[in-house]
C-alpha cells in the first residue's frame, strides 16, 4: 500500500479511531526501538511518562498529555483502546471530533493532575516512584460523558442488557475500593480524575454550553503556528440587503436546528436513544458530525 493510500484510509477514520491508531504505533514503535537499541529498562519512555515527583514533572510539562500515549503490555493497550473504540462509537453518535477531543484531553490532562497531586500530598505514596501512563484517564473521561448524557441509554453486554449508568457506576466503584488494596493505586487515582472530567463535561454539555471551549481556542491557536500563511491585504465585504436577509435566515435556520437537537436528546435522557425515530437518529447522526 503506498503512503498516499494509507493518508487516504488514516483521514477516513474517526477521531477515536485516529488516536486508537497513533496508540498502537507508539506502542510499536517504543518496543523495537528499545529492543533494537537495547536501552536499559524504560530508559526512552522515561522522557514522556508522566513523573510522580512535581519538581521533576515541571521539567518534562509535555509529559502531562504524552503519558497517556505510553502502555506498560500488550493487555493493558488492548483493553484501554478496545474500550475507546466503543465507547468513542457511543459519543460521536451525538457531538463531532473537537468535542471528542477535548472531553478525551482534558481527562487525560485531569487524570494526570490527581495522580501528581495524591503522590505529592498523601503520605502512603511519598516512598513510591512509580510514573504514570496509559490512556485509561482519557478513556473514563469517554466512558463517563457518555453514561452520564445518556444514562439510561441501554447496550447489549454478552447475553443480556445493561443501562450505560451501570456500567459507569460499576467502574468508579471498582476503582475507589481497589485503591487502598495497592492494586495500581495511581492509575486507578488518575481514572477518577478522568471520570470527573467526564462527568462534568456532560452535565453542562446538557445544558448548552462547551466547558472544553477555551481548550479548542487554545488548540487552533498552537495548530495555527505550524500552518503556512500568506500575508494578504484586508478585504472589505460589501453586504447587500439579500445578502443581509440570507445572514438573517442563517440565524434562524440555526436556532431551529439546535431546538431540534434539544428536543431529541430530552426524549433520549427520559426514554433512551431506541425510542427515536429512524429520522431522529439519522438528523442527531449528521447534527454530530458538523458540531
Amino acid at each position: 500500500m503506498t503512503n498516499s493510500n494509507l493518508k487516504y484510509q488514516y483521514a477516513r477514520l474517526s477521531i477515536a479511531e485516529k488516536i486508537i491508531v497513533v496508540n498502537l504505533v507508539v506502542y510499536i514503535v517504543f518496543g523495537l526501538a528499545g529492543f533494537l537499541l537495547d536501552l536499559p529498562g524504560r530508559s526512552l519512555e522515561r522522557w514522556f511518562e508522566l513523573p510522580k515527583d512535581f519538581f521533576e514533572f515541571l521539567t518534562q510539562p509535555w509529559s502531562l498529555v504524552t503519558y497517556s500515549f505510553l502502555h506498560g503490555g500488550l493487555l493493558h493497550i488492548f483493553f484501554n483502546m478496545l474500550m475507546l473504540f466503543y465507547v468513542g462509537r457511543i459519543f460521536l453518535n451525538f457531538y463531532g471530533p473537537r468535542r471528542f477531543v477535548n472531553v478525551y484531553f482534558l481527562g487525560v490532562m485531569l487524570g494526570g493532575a490527581f495522580f501528581l497531586a495524591a503522590y505529592n500530598i498523601f503520605p502512603v505514596f511519598y516512598q513510591s516512584q512509580s510514573p504514570l501512563i496509559g490512556a485509561s484517564a482519557g478513556v473514563m473521561a469517554v466512558l463517563i460523558f457518555v453514561c452520564t448524557y445518556i444514562p439510561h441509554q441501554q447496550v447489549r453486554l454478552l447475553f443480556f442488557n445493561v443501562k450505560l449508568w451501570y456500567i459507569g457506576a460499576f467502574f468508579v466503584l471498582m476503582d475507589l475500593v481497589l485503591i487502598p488494596t495497592g492494586d495500581n493505586p495511581g492509575g486507578r487515582i488518575a481514572h477518577l480524575g478522568g471520570a470527573l472530567l467526564g462527568y462534568l463535561y456532560a452535565r453542562r454539555s446538557a445544558q448548552g454550553s462547551d466547558l472544553g471551549a477555551g481548550f479548542s481556542r487554545m488548540l487552533d491557536w498552537f495548530a495555527g503556528l505550524f500552518e503556512k500563511r500568506e500575508r494578504k491585504a484586508p478585504l472589505k465585504t460589501v453586504y447587500r440587503k439579500q445578502d443581509a436577509k440570507k445572514a438573517g435566515k442563517v440565524d434562524y435556520d440555526k436556532e431551529a436546528r439546535q431546538r431540534k437537537i434539544d428536543t431529541i436528546l430530552d426524549k433520549i435522557s427520559k426514554s433512551g436513544y431506541e425510542s427515536l425515530t429512524q429520522d431522529e437518529k439519522d438528523f442527531l447522526f449528521k447534527a454530530g458530525k458538523e458540531d
